[in-house]
């Protein structure tokens, strides 16, 4: 099965066949990965067939959960899940913070060659980051108390931080007051996926 083909078919698997129409973007994207990545650690993974299922389509496996207008990802690496999110929710304006510079570069120009002009890249901690965002997104962070201490200041009354998780965190996430827990179906990984949702209330709700 050709690269191209097989992002399509895991478009297909998540329900979003009606965007085949990036799969060609997709399939660039993960080009500049494999490009970049031979002199720029941005990824322990190594064969685009890999990243189709571990990247790829892990990141899109939240498409219906990101709502908001303005998103912040935090520690996002190699643009995951910034990218192809962004691909997708073209109404929708994304910010993709990550300290390292070689990583921001690269999301930099993924984004110029990709065409993305609702995405925005910024060479920062998350504490130094000013400014409020509808949701927050990570898969980066390893501990779910230091993500949510480091980045619910950051999200607007109403909007929410998301986490992306294995299951060694759920337990953990199952102890958070007001945390939703939602199983992901990522085709081609058989490990467990989860998204961690964390409202932070408004004023009238609090």
């Amino acid at each position: 099965m050709s690269l191209l083909q097989q992002i399509l078919t895991g478009l297909d698997d998540l329900g979003l066949s009606d965007h085949a129409d990036k799969a060609e973007a997709l399939s660039l994207y993960l080009e500049l990965i494999d490009r970049w990545n031979r002199v720029t650690n941005l990824t322990a993974i190594r064969q685009r067939e890999a990243m189709v299922s571990a990247h790829l389509l892990d990141s899109l496996s939240v498409v219906r959960f990101v709502t908001g207008s303005r998103i912040l990802d935090v520690g996002a690496g190699a643009g995951l899940p910034g990218i192809p999110l962004a691909l997708f929710q073209p109404d929708k304006d994304f910010i993709l913070l990550d300290s390292n510079g070689k990583k921001t570069r690269f999301m930099t120009q993924a984004a110029i060659e990709l065409k993305l002009g609702n995405v925005s890249v910024l060479q920062q901690r998350i504490e130094d980051c000013t400014g409020q965002f509808d949701q927050v997104i990570s898969r980066a962070f390893a501990s779910l108390e230091d993500f949510i201490a480091a980045c619910m200041p950051r999200v607007k009354p109403g909007g929410s931080l998301l986490a992306m998780k294995g299951p060694a965190e759920i337990e953990q996430a199952s102890a958070i007051h007001g945390a939703k827990l939602h199983e992901l179906a990522v085709p081609g990984l058989e490990k467990a996926r989860y998204l961690v949702e964390i409202a932070n209330p408004t004023e009238a709700d609090s």
